[in-house]
């Protein structure tokens, strides 16, 4: 039967199969470039996101959280496709449509069964700051919503106090454009800015939403705290003087066991960050995500005032982690925790909140939430459902989280116990091996010592096996 034949049936049943009434709405809401160590309630203790708190506070929160690529594009191509970014080949910054052809995305999946979808700004890959500075649709795709808003900003061009950070060292530099570590404490109210409108948008159809007698799957994207670090003047004041931010511990040779694509390609050293910049760069983040949480409240309030919220379920994430001067490594694309390692909250009304220690990825939301939903499940999707961790935060589905860098041609296997690194699927560019327990800040690169040569054997033969069965996936129907 033709992919779209069936997929229109497949519509016309899920109509009648799934009454408005009886199933939750989704909001999906999505940081760029968020490190889970900058929440609060991630136990941060100088940058207070009291609006994510509060989502935390009525959901699970997941500690072991894992994307499965360190960089925008694979990352939201995977979890919105609902394959690993190596099975479809999704490894840049195109949209996946073109590899899975009339496979259902997860918001089409929701549209497929009677639900009205909608997104605002970045879920598919948009650059930043160029792609928001145009406000168009980037590498969105138009078959996996009904509405699609951009939000258009300023960015680095925002009036106000800025100064570039990167590759300045005689200060000289302008406040420039492009993926560049730039801090700017903008003038003017938060409206100015992309996450801004994004927040007033997504308010505005929460409440027409509330009207329909359909339910609702509303993804909102926020930029923030992705470089660019602008955000109104305000958010700048709880880290100021920026020498009272504090750095990660600096350890003499940190680099000297690492194998050289696993040094990445933001570092202190080839950015010319002094301590200063380092710090005032900490401080730019952890006002970008301050802003970013303003946001994140006025579109939790608008939920609440359209009636709606004891029928929706509410998911915080962000696409990837970030590095804060950890190893003095900055930005995404490496495999540490740091960059791997995602915030993740799922609200569902009626549900106790908790906390969940297990090990999940990214791709599971897309068969959870079809789950929790109601929705028919799909056998072809490499995610797992993980719906029963939400009553039960100590249940297992997962041995391993996985998760790429292409651009090092990096794969990671993060366990319990052990995060272990390879370049090149034959490990022929360098490994990684850490011990978590002992070593929770990856310092010691175990790879080479001969008493680890067994557990790298071990890992070498699982990695082989996971791109074998990820590969081996024929996308199914």
């Amino acid at each position: 039967m033709n992919h779209r034949v069936f997929i229109f049936i497949v519509s016309l049943w899920g109509l009648a199969a799934y009454p408005s009434t009886d199933r939750y709405n989704v909001l999906f809401i999505i940081s760029d470039d968020l490190t889970s160590t900058a929440l609060s309630c991630y136990g941060n203790e100088v940058c207070h996101t009291p609006n994510i708190d509060r989502i935390a506070e009525q959901g699970v929160r997941f500690t072991r959280a894992y994307c499965q690529g360190t960089y925008c594009g694979p990352s939201r191509a995977s979890f919105m496709s609902g394959y690993y970014p190596h099975a479809i080949g999704a490894l840049g910054y195109k949209s996946p449509r073109s590899k899975i052809g009339d496979r259902t995305t997860w918001s089409q999946h929701f549209m497929n069964h009677g639900y009205h979808s909608a997104r605002v700004s970045k879920i598919f890959h948009m650059g930043v700051p160029g792609g928001i500075e145009q406000g168009g649709h980037g590498a969105d795709d138009e078959a996996s919503w009904h509405e699609r808003y951009n939000s258009k900003g300023p960015e680095w061009r925002a009036p106000g106090n800025g100064e570039t950070l990167q590759n300045n060292a005689n200060g000289k530099r302008p406040v420039v454009g492009g993926n560049t570590f730039v801090v700017v404490e903008a003038e003017g109210g938060d409206q100015v800015h992309s996450d801004g409108k994004t927040a007033l948008k997504a308010a505005e159809l929460l409440g027409k939403f509330a009207k329909q007698d359909k339910p609702f799957f509303l993804g909102v994207g926020f930029v923030r705290p992705h470089v660019p670090f602008v955000a109104p003047q305000k958010y700048y004041k709880p880290f100021l003087p920026y020498s009272k931010m504090k750095l990660p511990p600096k350890v003499d040779g940190d680099w000297d066991d690492i194998p050289k694509p696993g040094i990445n390609y933001c570092t202190s050293v080839n950015m010319k960050m002094d301590i200063r910049k380092q710090k005032k760069a900490v401080g730019g983040y952890y006002a970008s995500v301050a802003f970013l949480d303003a946001q994140v409240g006025k579109v939790m309030k608008a939920l609440k005032d359209s009636g709606q919220a004891d029928r929706t379920i509410v998911i915080f994430t962000s696409d990837h982690g970030f590095h804060l001067g950890e190893h003095d490594f900055w930005a995404k694309v490496s495999l540490l925790d740091e960059s791997s390692q995602v915030p993740l909250i799922i609200s569902v009304p009626g549900r106790k909140p908790a906390v969940c220690n297990s090990l999940v990825e990214l791709l599971d939301l897309y068969p959870t939430l079809s789950a929790l939903c109601g929705l028919p499940a799909q056998e072809r999707l490499q995610g797992k459902d993980i719906s029963k961790m939400l009553d039960d935060p100590s249940h297992v589905v997962r041995d391993a989280a996985f998760s790429v860098a292409p651009m090092r041609k990096g794969f990671l296997l993060r366990e319990d116990n052990w995060s272990y690194i390879q370049y090149g699927e034959n490990a022929q560019n360098g490994i990684e091996l850490y011990d978590i327990q002992k070593d929770p800040g990856q310092f010691t690169n175990l790879a080479r010592k001969e008493d680890f040569q067994p557990i790298v054997t071990q890992f070498q033969q699982k990695m082989a096996n996971k791109l074998a069965e990820i590969r081996n996936n024929d996308l199914g129907n």
